[in-house]
């Protein structure tokens, strides 16, 4: 319980810190050093792919 926990929570601030930056590659980026400072090179590759999916949502919302 204690594991699956801290990884939702590892994953709600990667997709938090996701949505810094103002392109794709920032929010990528962003979202992968924030993943991997929480939940090491698992939460690198969570935080990265959060980042390009909210990076691509709002590409023409500016």
């Amino acid at each position: 319980m204690r594991k699956t926990l801290s990884l939702l929570t590892a994953a709600g601030l990667a997709m938090s810190l996701a949505a810094c930056g103002h392109t794709t590659e920032q929010k990528a980026a962003s979202g992968a050093v924030a993943g991997a400072v929480v939940g090491g090179p698992v939460g690198a590759v969570v935080g990265g792919a959060a980042g390009a999916v909210i990076g691509k949502a709002t590409d023409g919302r500016r």
